[in-house]
C-alpha cells in the first residue's frame, strides 16, 4: 500500500486562497495514492498568540487572555465564513470552535486562579495546541463538503511521547500501536484522516507538544509509523533555499539535497524544518519533499539518500547563540553542565552543539539555542545564566553576550579547502570568534557578532551560489 504524508503550515491553513489549493492538491493526490495522512499546523500567528495567552494566564492578567480568546475566534468565523461549506457543517464547525475556545479560557483561568494548585507546563502544552485543533476541524469539514471522507484527529490520541513538556521526544513503538488501533481502519476505508500536528500525550494522558515547528516531527513519526513511501511538507516558498528569503532577495531553491544536509540546515536555523524531523525518515529512507503550496507544479526541494558526485556548497544560515568569555583556561565541564541545565529549563533543550576557543589566558565558548527554544529562547537563557551567577562565583566570571553562528552547508566540506579559504577572506572586516568542521563533512561554521551577521551572510551566500546552484571548487 503506497501511503503519502502531506503537512501543511499555517501559511496553508490561515486563509481561503491557501484552503482552496489545499483542497486542491488533495483531491488530486487522493486518486494517486492508496492512503493519504494529512498534518496541519496552527493557523499562521495562532501559536504566538496562545504562547501570549499562556504568559499572560501565569500573570493572572484575566482581560489580556480573554481579549486574545476573542481575538481568535473572531478570525476562525471569519475564515469559515469565507469557505464553501454547507449550513449544517458550518454550524458543526462553529460548535467546536467554541467548544476548543472555552476548553482554553478554562484552563487559562485554573492556571491564573490556582497557580498552586495547577502543573504550569501541562496547561502551557494545553493552552498553545489549541490553534492545531482549530486548523484540523476546518480542513477536514472542507474535504467532507467536497465528498472526501475526512476525520479531525487530535495528536493526543495517536503520538505517544516523554513528559517532557515544550519539547517532547516521540516514542515510536506506542505510538505505531495507537496508529495501528486507531488509524489504520480509517485508512483502509480510505478516509482521509486529518491529523493535528505538534501536539501529543504521555502515556498518562497528559498533553505534551513538540517544541517549535513540531508538525514537521507530527509528519516524519506518522511516516515512519505507518511505512509511509514519501512526506511533503507544502509551505509558502519553493523548496529550501540558499539562504532564508528574508536576508536576501539572491535566495534560491536548492532542488536535492542528502539526509545529512538537510539535517545540517534544520538543526542551524533553517526555517522550514523541525531539526528533529529527519533523522526517522533516514533511518527508514523515506524521501521528503518541500514543495510550494501556491505553485504545486514546482519540483521543490527532494530530501533523500542522494550523494553528490563531487564536493560542493549549497546553502547558508543563521542561528542565534550565547558567546560565554573568560579570562582564564582550564575545565570547561562545569560552565557546559550549568548552560545545558539553564537551557533545559527555560526551553526543554540540552545544548547539542558546543564551539569553543581556548588559549594560554583565555577561553570562549558558544552555545547554539536551538529553534525549539522559541523566539525568546536567548533572551529567557540570558535571564535564567544571570540568576544562577549572582549565586555563583564560578559562573560569575563569566561574561555573556549573544552571538549568531553562520553556518554553511554541502556535501565534503572537508575537501573545499580553497573555496572555505575564500570564504574566511571575503570576511574581511568581521570578527570571527571561532569556527568549527563538523564530523558529518557537511557543515563549516563560524561564530560572529550578532551585529555583523546580516553583511556576514550576504557576503558568503554570494561566493557559494552562482547559476548552477552551488559551489564546487577544490
Amino acid at each position: 500500500m503506497r501511503t503519502l504524508v502531506m503537512k501543511f503550515g499555517g501559511t496553508s491553513v490561515g486563509m481561503t486562497t491557501g484552503l482552496t489549493q489545499l483542497l486542491s492538491i488533495v483531491m488530486y493526490e487522493y486518486e494517486r495514492w492508496d492512503r493519504l495522512i494529512l498534518v496541519v499546523s496552527a493557523l499562521e500567528g495562532v501559536t504566538d498568540a496562545l504562547l501570549e495567552a499562556a504568559r499572560l494566564a501565569q500573570l493572572a492578567n484575566r482581560r489580556g487572555y480573554r481579549r486574545i480568546v476573542a481575538t481568535l475566534r473572531t478570525r476562525h468565523l471569519a475564515l469559515i465564513e469565507h469557505l464553501p461549506l454547507g449550513v449544517n457543517e458550518r454550524i458543526a464547525l462553529q460548535a467546536d470552535i467554541d467548544r476548543l475556545l472555552f476548553d482554553m479560557l478554562d484552563t487559562c483561568q485554573a492556571l491564573s486562579d490556582r497557580p498552586e494548585k495547577t502543573s504550569r507546563q501541562e496547561a502551557v502544552d494545553a493552552i498553545i495546541g489549541v490553534g492545531e485543533r482549530l486548523s484540523a476541524r476546518i480542513v477536514a469539514a472542507l474535504l467532507r463538503q467536497n465528498d472526501l471522507r475526512s476525520v479531525a484527529i487530535d495528536g493526543t490520541e495517536i503520538l505517544i511521547t516523554d513528559s517532557i513538556h515544550g519539547n517532547a521526544t516521540p516514542n515510536f513503538a506506542l505510538t505505531r500501536e495507537r496508529i495501528n488501533t486507531l488509524l489504520s481502519p480509517m485508512l483502509e476505508r480510505r478516509i482521509v484522516p486529518v491529523v493535528t500536528g505538534f501536539i501529543a500525550s504521555t502515556t498518562a494522558g497528559k498533553q505534551t507538544t513538540l517544541g517549535r515547528g513540531g508538525s514537521d516531527l507530527t509528519a516524519s513519526v506518522m511516516a515512519v509509523c505507518t511505512d509511509a513511501s514519501e512526506v511533503w511538507i507544502w509551505t509558502d516558498v519553493d523548496g529550501l533555499m540558499s539562504a532564508d528569503p528574508r536576508d536576501t532577495d539572491q535566495a534560491r531553491v536548492v532542488t536535492q539535497l542528502s539526509y545529512s544536509e538537510a539535517a545540517e540546515l534544520a538543526y542551524f536555523g533553517a526555517r522550514l524544518l523541525h531539526t528533529r524531523m529527519i533523522a526517522p525518515l533516514q533511518e527508514r529512507r523515506i524521501p521528503l519533499r518541500v514543495r510550494n503550496i501556491f505553485k504545486p507544479q514546482s519540483i521543490g526541494t527532494l530530501v533523500s539518500d542522494f550523494v553528490e558526485s563531487v564536493p560542493a556548497l549549497k546553502a547558508v544560515t543563521l542561528i542565534n547563540g550565547l558567546g560565554m568569555a573568560c579570562a582564564q583556561t582550564g575545565g570547561i565541564g562545569r560552565l557546559i553542565a550549568t548552560v545545558d541545565d539553564a537551557m533545559f529549563e527555560v526551553g526543554g533543550a540540552h545544548t547539542d552543539v558546543i564551539f569553543s576557543s581556548q588559549s594560554s589566558w583565555q577561553s570562549f565558548l558558544a552555545f547554539v539555542v536551538p529553534t525549539s527554544a522559541g523566539l525568546d529562547g536567548l533572551h529567557s537563557l540570558e535571564l535564567a545564566l544571570d540568576a544562577r551567577a549572582a549565586q555563583d562565583e564560578f559562573l560569575a566570571k563569566w561574561a555573556a553576550r549573544p552571538v549568531t553562528i553562520l553556518t554553511i552547508v554541502g556535501t565534503r566540506v572537508n575537501e573545499l579547502h580553497t573555496l572555505i579559504a575564500e570564504i574566511i577572506a571575503s570576511l574581511a572586516g568581521i570578527r570571527l570568534l571561532a569556527l568549527s568542521q563538523s564530523p558529518s563533512n557537511c557543515s563549516f561554521s563560524l561564530v560572529i557578532d550578532t551585529g555583523d551577521a546580516e553583511d556576514a551572510l550576504e557576503r558568503v551566500h554570494q561566493v557559494i551560489v552562482v547559476p548552477q546552484g552551488g559551489r564546487s571548487t577544490r
